[in-house]
């Protein structure tokens, strides 16, 4: 289900002014557990869940952007993604299911979109920094303090993950951006450990299958 900004037509308008309407930014919409969320436009991306007559803005949970992933198709991203900044979308047209995660991070830290271009799988981290850091609540203002003061290595740092270029190195090898919130702890653990840092460094591509592997391994 896509919503619009624009206000409704009569249907005698001339072709012309049907033309320029779908020119008018889109939002995208979907309902979780029956409830109607939706994100505005880029810039200012609010993510919003209908309270009575009235929309809300909110900080979406993970189990409701999972039903975003589910519900927002290829037709209505690419409709949304025509208002969206060119770095951006080619950025956000990488990501599958977690592509609306990705929105959330580049919007509120659009000052880590060089680095994320570069390790999109970084992303991830981001996108779950409440639960893989216990917080209250989403902590962007603070991301985008520590990025400003320290650098990529500093959010590294805050994310719990070895400041080096190692770990970037090894989160660039992922095969997709897309990383399962089930792989983000044992891999956080996994780039603590010399061996498998070792052996992650060797792979030229890291696909989820065998990041699976490795993850039992250390389990064992």
């Amino acid at each position: 289900m896509i919503s619009t900004y624009s206000s409704s037509r009569p249907a005698s308008v001339s072709s012309s002014r049907r033309a320029k309407k779908c020119l008018v930014p889109l939002s995208l919409a979907w309902s979780h557990n029956g409830i109607p969320y939706r994100v505005t436009v880029w810039p200012d991306v609010r993510f919003e869940r209908l309270f009575g007559d009235d929309w809300v803005v909110v900080s979406p949970s993970e189990e409701t952007l999972g039903s975003a992933a589910q519900t927002c198709g290829v037709q209505a991203w690419a409709a949304y993604l025509e208002f969206v900044p060119t770095e951006v979308r080619e950025f956000l047209n990488g990501f599958s299911f977690a592509r609306m995660e990705a929105l959330q991070v580049v919007a509120r830290c659009p000052g880590l979109l060089p680095e994320l271009i570069e390790t999109p799988a970084l992303t991830a981290y981001l996108a779950a920094h409440v639960s893989l850091r216990g917080t209250d609540g989403p902590a962007w203002a603070e991301i985008n303090a520590i990025h400003e003061r320290s650098g990529i290595f500093g959010v590294l740092e805050w994310l719990g993950l070895p400041a080096s270029r190692q770990t970037l190195s090894i989160l660039q090898a992922m095969e997709a951006p897309d990383v399962a919130k089930r792989f983000l702890e044992p891999l956080r653990t996994m780039l603590w450990e010399p061996r498998a840092i070792f052996a992650l460094q060797r792979m030229p591509a890291i696909s989820e299958r065998l990041l699976s592997r490795y993850c039992h391994a250390l389990a064992a």
